[in-house]
């Protein structure tokens, strides 16, 4: 029986350029390194960046990978991102369940940043409106 996510796989091509980037500039937190890559986060699910060694690991490079991580400040952390050279695929972006943004590592692979609107906006709380 399936108890939990453990890790999400992020496919790169220069393993160390990779944790530098997830690291420092995004700030995650380095839990692990070895020979299989790198594991980030502290909480039960990780994500795991590993060295794409194989042909169908090769073609998962550079894609978007469906990972959203929640950021309270985003566009203050945008900011800094942008000061920091990071590539924006879509700026961030207001919309009715808060604000979102798409950021790409130095491979090409692409998330999305979030930060979801104040309580009292949410959708949730405007359906009466």
């Amino acid at each position: 029986m399936i108890q939990s996510l453990y890790s999400v796989a992020i496919f790169v091509h220069n393993i160390d350029r990779a944790i530098e980037f997830y690291e420092t500039t995004l700030g995650l937190p380095l839990r692990n390194r070895g020979s299989f890559g790198a594991e980030f986060l502290n909480g039960v699910t990780r994500i795991g960046l590993h060295p794409a060694a194989h042909d169908d690991s090769k073609s998962m490079v550079g894609r978007h990978t469906g990972l959203t991580f929640q950021v309270d400040g985003l566009l203050h952390f945008c900011g800094e991102l942008h000061a920091k050279g990071v590539t924006f695929v879509a700026e961030p972006t207001e919309m009715s369940w808060g604000i979102m943004a798409m950021v790409a590592d130095p491979d090409g692979n692409v998330m999305a940043l979030w930060e979801p609107p104040p309580e009292d906006q949410s959708p949730a709380n405007r359906e009466g409106e």
